[in-house]
């Protein structure tokens, strides 16, 4: 099939942000989640989710700090942090420097290549590229394309041009850009773009404000990239004609998401009539793809909402799109799309979760309605039936395919550690802001960039992640079992000389952290349920 530009197709845990962080070594805030007090309701009212020097600064933050511990001393946390050192110091691998090189061990050629191929540009894709040349072939000279896309990888609209950039192989930077429900602008973003929408992006010093605009100009100004639309003109029909029945699919995905169902059922039969006529489609073509063997515009354009839709339907309607493999389906052909698309590293590098995905949703549409007997796949999606407790089960029961793409179990866990580990100290201070104090909230749940984390759990949150991280790398039931003996031992000596005040704080810590595991932007799924699984491990020790 041969591609060029057609403009009718188009008629239809390093410091980047400016809140504190974790995963992404930047201080964009971790908002991809829930915490466990939010009950379902809250998606369903309405819009329901909106420099000092010296002794001037440490008295600031010994006032921030007032308040954080109602009922032990100072001395008592001092005792009770010498203690929790002397007990890791016993342990085996219980110090960050002793747990990067155990995992550096365990890693392939190209996992220790991982962080000095983000900071050239190079490697497989990931979410922690600020820069994209993909090879050496490639230098910071070719780079004609700035891409300004969300902090958090959820805006649809990003991922697609994400994906066409990728797929095109167009060298390009990156800068990222709070959505209005979990932070705010800069400035100088503003300046550029008045109404604050994203994705933008300035090709070849042009700058473009709409998603399809830039993903049209990619095809002008790269013609000869891995060209995604069209020239033959029956194919170019087809095209037209597909990309009418994608916002046919959003308008009436959209419609029922947002409203609670009539009576009569008419909003779930508008959009299932819908997503039959795009699974009719699939069932004609001759290749995986919506025009045949090889990807292109037209699947850019549907695998956001594709993607989001098989989330959502699920998680608030009770409505199941995609199976795991062998699984009966009503739609077998967009679930084979699916796997054709999972080939693509492009995609692979841009998708998301259902967890993540049920939680960005709401805010960003001002609220997603449930329907009777939804409720299950809510507690299976969110881990509150014991779907994040280990041993995970094989594509969560059934209800999310596993991403076996991304490699084996032991592949994730290390991902998992590779990530926590590279931006320790900042993913445990993100994780006090659970037993710490407010600040300013945004649209999402629990976005919270002003937070203060409380500074004297940090160290038993330490001790605890360190715990965890080897946990996840443990690969026999003797290494196993010492993380046991040492979380048992720390969890006695916590309890016995911190009380409940401490051990609840801990826990609350952890769960903020564990809540906030968003995919792709931190890692991806296999290693965000093996970390999720691994902190409830925890809190359920200290509970």
């Amino acid at each position: 099939m041969n591609f060029c530009s057609l403009a009718t197709v188009f008629v239809l845990f390093s410091l980047e942000e400016s809140t504190s962080t974790a995963f992404t070594t930047s201080r964009q805030n971790l908002l991809s989640g829930r915490s466990s007090s939010i009950s379902t309701s809250l998606f369903e009212s309405g819009n329901p989710f909106q420099s000092l020097f010296g002794n001037v600064a440490s008295k600031i933050s010994n006032l921030q700090q007032e308040g954080m511990m109602d009922y032990i001393s100072q001395d008592q946390l001092s005792q009770l942090n010498s203690q929790t050192e002397t007990i890791l110091a016993s342990a085996h691998n219980m110090n960050l420097s002793l747990v990067r090189s155990s995992l550096e061990s365990k890693q392939t050629s190209e996992e220790r290549k991982f962080r000095s191929n983000l900071n050239k540009g190079y490697g497989a894709a990931s979410p922690l590229h600020k820069l994209r040349l993909f090879d050496e072939s490639n230098s910071e000279d070719d780079v004609r394309v700035t891409l300004y896309r969300d902090s958090a990888s959820w805006c649809p609209y990003s991922q697609k041009v994400w994906m066409t950039l990728e797929e095109k192989r167009i060298p390009y930077r990156i800068e990222k850009i709070n959505m209005r429900c979990y932070g705010d602008k800069p400035a100088s973003f503003l300046r550029m773009q008045p109404s604050g929408s994203i994705p933008v992006a300035i090709i070849d010093g042009v700058t473009y404000n709409q998603s399809n605009d830039i993903m049209y100009a990619l095809e002008e100004k790269f013609p000869d990239s891995n060209p995604m639309v069209p020239t033959e003109p029956d194919m170019r029909m087809n095209a037209q004609s597909l990309l009418r029945l994608e916002r046919q699919l959003f308008s009436s995905w959209m419609y029922w998401l947002t409203s609670r169902d009539t009576p009569d059922g008419r909003m779930r039969e508008n959009f299932v009539a819908t997503l039959v006529e795009v699974e009719n489609a699939l069932t004609a073509t001759s290749g995986g793809f919506f025009l045949g063997g090889q990807v292109s515009i037209v699947d850019a354009m549907f695998a956001p909402f594709l993607e989001r839709m098989c989330a959502s339907m699920l998680y608030f309607k009770g409505f199941q799109i995609r199976v795991a493999n062998g699984e009966k389906t009503n739609f077998p052909a967009i679930n084979r799309w699916f796997d054709s698309m999972e080939t693509l590293e492009s995609y692979q590098l841009t998708k998301s979760d259902y967890y993540t995905h049920c939680w960005d949703l709401p805010p960003q549409l001002g609220g997603c309605f449930s329907e009777d007997g939804s409720k299950q796949f809510q507690d299976a999606i969110n881990g509150s039936n014991g779907s994040w407790d280990l041993p995970l089960a094989p594509d969560n029961n059934g209800l999310e395919p596993d991403w076996s793409w991304a490699g084996d179990e032991a592949a994730a866990k290390r991902e998992a550690v590779e990530r926590v580990t590279s931006n320790f100290e900042a993913i445990v201070s993100f994780a006090a802001r659970g037993a710490g104090k407010s600040g300013r909230s945004y649209g999402a749940p629990l976005a919270d960039p002003n937070a203060i984390p409380n500074e004297s759990i940090q160290p038993f949150v330490d001790a605890a992640m360190m715990v965890i991280c080897n946990k996840l790398l443990s690969e026999t039931d003797i290494e196993s079992a010492a993380c046991d003996k040492t979380l048992a031992e720390l969890v006695s000596v916590w309890k016995k000389e911190g009380g409940n005040e401490v051990m609840d704080k801990i826990s609350m810590s952890l769960s903020y952290l564990r809540d906030r595991v968003g995919v792709p932007r931190d890692m991806r799924l296999p290693a965000a349920r093996q970390l999720r699984a691994h902190l409830n491990w925890a809190i359920m020790k200290l509970r």
